[in-house]
């Protein structure tokens, strides 16, 4: 068994109906046949693209290294704990909602689905939708799906480069066009779609509204200027780094995540990787410590699981058009 090291994933295109045609801002050299809207940095068939264990997939290694992967805090031993990635949004996406661990768990699920949005770049006028208007029952929201109005009822805001959306599990949401995301979720893809303006695709209305709740804790996140962490929650914690000289991030109770929004960044060690904009480097939580040299100044974001309990985040949701 070769040791652990500082693990460079190849990133999964994945196609959805409502995806981008043009990758270009975040993947120049990508070439879509069909509209990508989501890209997978550590999905299980992620593949690793440096070093001796070229080739193997983060599923594998999970199942292969256990603890020695993805740490003290992780929930499972076999499984990478946070799923990230990019999503490119050139229509709306579905009207859905995500169940909690209870619930993921009463199905035969392993957890439920909180996520968060770094907004990478929006065009003006770009929303997002999160939670159920004020005083809207789930006996509302079920009429509303009948009557195909569901969108009245939701929440929209508008959103706007570096800004950070925190939507917990239970949340009905959507995500409008226009926009560059980066989201952070527990791995799960348990969706539980209710309204999808009519695409032939499954929905889930008796799912969905069981695991949807009427008040969450969704919106922006609000923190200071000056701060490196973006968002600190139950399931992850967030932060961003511009780094201009070379810095060593330490071994810890979590694998710890780093993807590239601006600039290229160097990895050290024995097997060094290159990691730059759209690009994820992963550092296993048995690995003692990966030096990080910026090549041009680095710009990116590191995703962890918190090392103790820690209370939901202080949210707004702000004000926008209605839709």
């Amino acid at each position: 068994m070769h040791s652990l090291y500082p693990l460079l994933l190849r990133p999964e295109f994945v196609e959805r109906p409502w995806g981008a045609s043009d990758l270009s801002p975040v993947y120049p050299a990508h070439i879509c046949e069909k509209p990508v809207g989501e890209v997978w940095l550590t999905g299980d068939e992620n593949r690793v693209a440096n070093g001796p264990l070229a080739g193997r997939t983060l599923g594998e290694l999970c199942r292969e290294y256990g603890r020695a992967l993805v740490g003290e805090s992780a929930r499972e031993t076999e499984r990478f704990p946070l799923l990230i990635k990019f999503l490119f949004p050139r229509e709306k996406l579905s009207v859905q909602v995500h169940p909690d661990d209870e619930a993921a768990q009463r199905v035969g699920q392993p957890c439920g689905k909180t996520e968060c949005w770094y907004v990478l770049a929006a065009d003006p006028g770009a929303q997002v939708a999160l939670g159920l208007k004020p005083d809207v029952s789930r006996e509302q929201l079920a009429r509303a799906i009948q009557e195909v109005r569901a969108e009245e009822l939701l929440n929209w805001i508008d959103i706007h480069p570096a800004e950070m959306i925190y939507v917990d599990a239970g949340t009905v949401h959507t995500i409008g066009p226009g926009s560059i995301l980066v989201e952070t979720q527990q791995n799960s893809d348990t969706t539980y779609r209710l309204y999808d303006y009519g695409r032939p695709r499954e929905i889930h209305v008796e799912q969905g509204l069981a695991a949807a709740k009427e008040r969450t804790r969704a919106g922006k996140v609000q923190r200071q200027d000056a701060a490196t962490t973006l968002v600190a929650s139950p399931s992850f914690l967030v932060e961003k780094f511009a780094l201009k000289e070379t810095r060593c991030f330490h071994a810890a109770h979590s694998p710890q995540i780093f993807v590239g929004l601006e600039g290229l960044g160097l990895a050290e060690g024995a097997s060094p990787a290159s990691f730059g904009r759209g690009e994820v480097l992963v550092l296993p939580a048995g690995v003692a410590e990966v030096r990080i040299r910026p090549n041009e100044d680095l710009a990116m974001l590191r995703m962890t699981l918190p090392a103790e309990p820690v209370l939901e985040p202080q949210t707004i949701l702000g004000v926008g058009k209605s839709d």
